[in-house]
């Protein structure tokens, strides 16, 4: 059973997201510039070329200023906002001046860290807004109220979550009218947990594993579609020199290489095939504001398609170190 894709649930999105967070700039208080106003809009332009329609934000990624570059596109391309689908989230306090890093799930946080964001993209709507890191201080009845009112008032159409486990999903949604549609995990060949979840039952090797216990079954159980962030590692697999890496990452970018040859495409297609072949129906996050990478995933889905059962573990294994 595959999970239901978002395109297939009224969201007209793509199998692959652009993530927004280096848009910006500098994680300071520093204005956004031209030149980084510039570069985003280069790497809108490239993903949307390669079939990308759906861009993901938060509301802390650079201050700020990834929005606000997002939203300096639209206002020059206005016809764009209804051809793309817009995600962001929220419930993250960066340190300041006068407070530590905090988490907020507060229902004014909420509704006020949506009123920012739509600000700063120039819209007035966001299509999915997600709770950005779990707020131990959560309160289920809190967020279902500030999630009717995004609703009511048109400026948030679905909600989901990111980095959350079982029994948070469950906890919050218990006071939800409406099932979440998204979460967001790190997952990919630098990030085997979600695999290994499934592989290491009843085995020792398996306390070491960090990743929520039947989430996989779970989302796809109940629809939820999975987000991976960091699914290209940082470059790790895809040519960047990994000489001081453990043996496990050198193999590996050794095999992808060797895989993209083989099959006339790009490692980045092949790291992301290996991720996209998973039943969940997974969507990868790319966060690189390069045109040159964002163009070099275009052939990720097709790598997917192609991909045998003996190629996807062999890349896992060695992956794993194995």
């Amino acid at each position: 059973m595959n999970t239901i894709p978002l395109n297939a649930r009224g969201i007209p999105a793509s199998r692959l997201v652009l993530g927004c967070m280096p848009f910006g700039g500098e994680w300071d208080h520093s204005p956004l510039t031209e030149e980084r106003a510039a570069l985003s809009e280069a790497a809108v332009e490239a993903a949307l070329s390669i079939g990308i329609n759906m861009f993901d934000h938060a509301d802390i990624y650079t201050r700020g200023k990834s929005e606000e570059a997002f939203g300096r596109i639209l206002k020059a391309r206005p016809e764009l906002r209804d051809e793309i689908v817009l995600q962001s989230k929220c419930g993250i306090g960066l340190a300041d001046e006068e407070l530590p890093s905090r988490f907020d799930f507060s229902r004014d946080h909420i509704l006020a860290s949506v009123e920012g964001s739509l600000a700063r993209l120039g819209t007035d709507y966001l299509d999915i807004l997600l709770l950005h890191r779990p707020d131990p201080l959560m309160e289920p009845e809190e967020i279902a109220e500030a999630f009717a009112r995004l609703k009511a008032s048109g400026k948030v159409r679905y909600f989901g979550v990111s980095n959350m486990n079982v029994s948070q999903i469950r906890f919050i949604e218990r006071a939800l009218s409406d099932r979440l549609v998204v979460n967001q995990l790190e997952m990919g060949l630098g990030r085997l947990d979600f695999v290994e979840e499934t592989v290491r039952v009843n085995q020792t090797q398996g306390t070491h594993v960090h990743f929520s216990e039947g989430l996989m079954e779970f989302s796809r159980t109940g629809n939820i579609q999975l987000q991976a962030w960091g699914p290209l590692a940082q470059g790790k697999f895809t040519g960047r020199d990994v000489g001081g890496e453990p043996e496990p990452i050198r193999k590996t970018a050794e095999l992808v290489a060797r895989m993209a040859r083989e099959r006339e495409t790009t490692p980045e297609a092949v790291v992301l095939g290996w991720l996209m072949k998973h039943p969940a129906g997974i969507q990868p996050v790319i966060g690189t504001m390069n045109p040159k990478r964002i163009k070099a995933c275009a052939d990720a889905e097709h790598q997917a398609k192609r991909m045998s059962r003996d190629d996807w573990y062999r890349l896992y294994m060695t992956a794993r170190g194995d």
